[in-house]
């Protein structure tokens, strides 16, 4: 540990503040990151919780050092353990069986965490696991989503014009070896239109761009629309 910080260790209103405010930032810097992806949770919502778990370990220890009695570490597992009905909260199924908001969930609870180490007066540890996580935020999503992008799995929505339109989807699919290992269909509840829509996993034959054969299959006669699922 560095010395020269030694004084934000101390139960002193001044180290109190201090760390209040390191968590006020590192909270809003990774909310914003998160805001700008237009997740559900943002720039308010991390800081809330950053600060929240930092102010918990502030008054923890000042419980334990007013009044000499009580576990340094209780009111933190507590912090650690009830963070997840707010994370759970982001996290949604999509009608189109997508999971959305597990990294915005996981989030809050690193942050939180990043909160307890700063209220703790642990700041380099903070800092640490603050810059770790805003590198898995940034520059780790940027290679998930290019090592994604490129994998053999493909998950796909598929809309059809017209279930007849089927057979001509799986005979490309079939003439380029691409095997069809999961298909679910998705129940159309207007009887008057007869467009249906399925979710399918295919498995590539060989690797390369999901986007360019995507592309190649929106090309087929009776697809109306065609997404990956992330």
């Amino acid at each position: 540990m560095l010395p020269y910080l030694d004084f934000l260790r101390e139960p002193t209103l001044l180290a109190a503040v201090i760390r209040l405010g390191i968590a006020m930032i590192f909270g809003g810097i990774l909310g914003i990151e998160r805001g700008l992806k237009k997740r559900p949770a943002g720039f308010r919502t991390y800081m809330l919780v950053c600060v929240g778990a930092t102010l918990v370990m502030i008054t923890n220890q000042y419980l334990v050092v007013t009044y000499g009695t009580g576990d340094p570490a209780r009111l933190g597992a507590q912090v650690i353990s009830g963070i997840g009905f707010l994370g759970a909260g982001t996290i949604i199924v999509t009608g189109r069986n997508q999971v959305k908001g597990l990294t915005t969930a996981a989030g809050l609870w690193a942050a939180a965490c990043v909160g307890l180490a700063i209220g703790l007066g642990f700041v380099e540890i903070a800092v640490i696991g603050f810059t770790l996580m805003y590198l898995a935020l940034t520059l780790f999503h940027r290679i998930d989503k290019f090592l994604v992008g490129r994998s053999r799995v493909l998950d796909l929505m598929v809309e059809f014009k017209s279930i007849k339109y089927m057979g001509g989807f799986t005979k490309m699919l079939h003439d380029r070896g691409v095997k069809l290992s999961n298909i679910e269909y998705i129940r159309n509840m207007d009887e008057n239109n007869d467009a249906t829509a399925v979710v399918v996993t295919l498995q590539l034959k060989h690797r390369g761009t999901h986007a360019e054969f995507i592309s190649e299959l929106s090309t087929i006669d009776g697809i109306k629309n065609i997404e990956e699922i992330l």
